[in-house]
């Protein structure tokens, strides 16, 4: 066991702590009789230990270097002072109080300049970008031809578009910049759906922040589909339904056919999630380059107007899934659809209320007179997909809003569409093209005995009666 070292005070330290004492300055000693009252209370709260720690600090006559009397001669009081030590073991003291007075100071300090100066409105910084190109457009003098080329619809539908829309696109101003005008609003969205131009372009012409084109493109779908969709893509009624069913009837001379129905495909970006489902394999293929997609599935009348669509299925699946996605399937399977017939591709099975033509080999002369006919009221919602990507170019360019935006933005694709088709507006030659669609025969053709019967019936009356073409011969 180890005994630290330990050595007794001596002699000498004993005279140097004496020496010590002497020289610090006590107060001289008083008559307890003399002494008064208030006196006796200083000399009771007098703490020679604090007396002894601020000479030894070196703070004596720093705090009140002109007071000698016994109220003030305490030069340390730790009921008022804060001691702390910095980086560099230094003694910091600072006085509550006096920081305080110090704040308090500052603080009128501040109240005192501030009511002095006059009071500042509240400004907001805005870059300052050019819309000279649409205040041009926005011009009654703006030639009609001009118009209709940037905007796929001539003046008087857009101004309707903008009528139907004022209620819901408006808004208000504020205290800080002014609302963009419900024509701009409009413009803005169709000019993007239209081109298909990046949102960079369509800032650059409207003088708009990219974020706010944007966020005006969602907004303008969005009132579009909740407002106009119900209203113009519907499907007929019992009177509409026979005026279709004349009009399919002489250019095909099938009887009873509703509708013509068409899927396609929209390309879109990688999505982060479920990739594998929205992989399309048929057009990886052809285009040697990989793709994504989502699909539109659409039912037509002879116009070439939407009657039913369904958006937004993955683009891996093929055209007898979407079908039994979609509202149509299930409405037609309660019986719905008052014996009527939806003529589709080799795409489709044969069901009750499906006709397809025949896709085995060698083929009758009757069934290639049949698949002719069924070609022709085919053809029809395959030529209104046509102008329905011709005319809004961004269904053919990979989409760049988000995966879960896109049925919005297709909802509303299709019922400018129809806007477009009632009020007759023609398509510019220029911006038709060659619609492809890979077509994949399902595994299951046909779907029940009946419809197999019904279709070989109305396949012989067309051959009897001399309404089939020998175009095949």
């Amino acid at each position: 066991m180890e005994i630290s070292a330990f050595s007794f005070p001596t002699q000498e330290d004993y005279n140097s702590s004496l020496s010590f004492l002497q020289e610090l300055d006590f107060l001289p000693p008083c008559d307890n009789q003399s002494m008064s009252k208030k006196n006796k209370i200083n000399d009771f709260d007098h703490n020679p230990v604090e007396e002894i720690l601020n000479k030894f600090l070196g703070l004596e006559n720093e705090t009140y270097p002109e007071s000698n009397s016994v109220e003030n001669h305490t030069l340390f009081d730790f009921k008022k002072q804060k001691v702390d030590f910095d980086m560099n073991d230094h003694v910091v003291v600072s006085g509550t109080k006096r920081v305080r007075e110090n704040a308090a100071e500052k603080e009128k300090e501040k109240e005192d300049t501030s009511s002095e100066q006059p009071l500042q409105q509240r400004r907001l910084w805005v870059k300052n970008r050019s819309n000279a190109w649409w205040e041009q457009c926005n011009s009654p003098d703006f030639p009609e031809e001009e118009f209709k080329k940037d905007f796929r619809m001539s003046k008087a539908t857009f101004d309707f578009i903008c009528c139907e829309l004022e209620s819901v696109v408006t808004k208000k101003d504020t205290m800080l910049r002014l609302a963009i005008p419900v024509r701009q609003r409009v413009a803005v969205c169709i000019w993007r759906l239209a081109t298909g131009e990046p949102l960079r372009e369509v800032s650059r012409r409207f003088g708009l922040g990219i974020s706010t084109c944007h966020k005006l493109v969602l907004e303008v779908c969005t009132a579009i589909r909740s407002v106009l969709m119900a209203k113009f893509v519907q499907w007929p009624d019992d009177m509409k339904m026979e005026e279709i069913k004349v009009e399919f009837e002489i250019l095909s001379r099938i009887q009873n056919v509703g509708g013509s129905m068409y899927t396609t495909h929209v390309p879109i970006i990688a999505p982060k999630e479920s990739v594998a489902s929205y992989f399309n394999k048929r057009h990886t293929e052809r285009n040697q380059k990989t793709s994504y997609s989502v699909t539109v599935q659409g039912v037509v009348d002879p116009k070439g107007i939407f009657t039913d669509v369904c958006i937004g299925w993955p683009g891996s699946m093929t055209d007898d899934q979407v079908l039994e996605k979609s509202a149509l399937y299930e409405r037609a399977n309660r019986g719905n659809l008052n014996d009527i017939y939806v003529v589709g591709n080799s795409g489709y099975p044969l069901t009750d209320w499906i006709l397809v033509p025949f896709t085995h080999k060698n083929l009758t002369w009757t069934q290639h007179a049949f698949n002719e006919k069924v070609n022709d009221v085919q053809k029809v919602a395959k030529e209104a997909f046509m102008r329905l990507k011709a005319r809004w170019s961004c269904l053919k360019k990979r989409a760049e809003v988000k995966l879960q935006d896109l049925p919005v933005v297709l909802g509303a694709c299709c019922t400018l569409h129809n806007i477009c088709e009632m009020r007759g507006e023609e398509l510019s030659q220029e911006l038709r093209f060659d619609l492809f669609d890979d077509e994949m025969v399902p595994e299951n053709v046909v779907r029940s005995m009946n419809a197999m019967k019904a279709r070989d019936q109305i396949a012989h009356k067309l051959l009897h009666h001399n309404h089939s073409g020998t175009s095949f011969l």
